[in-house]
């Protein structure tokens, strides 16, 4: 695909849907709750540094776990998204969105409570229509922190955040 005079977003999405991810399922419990969100990770080396889960607005346990505070919020949201394309909604250079649900899962790895967001950029079509964000090891979830301000964990060495995502080779650190 590299070869391929294609717009980098069209890319992604292609290398997204080609063949079969080698990876784990993790389950985060939701706080206060019997309810489990599943991610599926190419990287359960970066689990510590999850400090965040984002959900398609379309996932099916949205509604059971958006608090009543949350609740307009994210039906304004999901309304809103509903009118796009996924091109539209993965395209890599567009501004991040999302809101709050109110609710909080644990990371089973090291027991922190973390926000549960959803975003036009996780699609219900793909995979378990719930990502892990790890901001300080992933572009986009590092955009999406540092809009909203949700903590930002490395697990890696080699770099400062505030120049930017860790994306380099470097030492476990956490």
């Amino acid at each position: 695909l590299d070869l391929v005079d294609w717009p980098d977003s069209i890319k992604e999405m292609q290398k997204n849907w080609i063949g079969r991810s080698v990876g784990a399922s993790v389950f985060f419990n939701v706080e206060d709750s019997e309810k489990q969100i599943e991610v599926f990770t190419t990287r359960p080396d970066t689990l510590f540094g999850a400090t965040y889960l984002v959900t398609s607005p379309e996932h099916d346990l949205v509604d059971q776990i958006t608090t009543p505070e949350s609740k307009a919020a994210v039906e304004e949201y999901k309304k809103a998204v509903a009118t796009k394309s996924d091109l539209e909604r993965t395209d890599l250079n567009k501004d991040k969105t999302g809101v709050f649900t109110g609710a909080y899962a644990v990371n089973p790895v090291n027991g922190k409570k973390i926000p549960v967001w959803i975003s036009d950029y996780v699609l219900a079509s793909y995979g378990t229509g719930a990502v892990m964000a790890v901001p300080a090891h992933d572009g986009r979830d590092y955009e999406f922190a540092k809009k909203f301000k949700i903590d930002m964990v490395p697990v890696y060495e080699g770099g400062n955040l505030e120049d930017g995502v860790l994306d380099s080779e470097g030492g476990l650190i956490n």
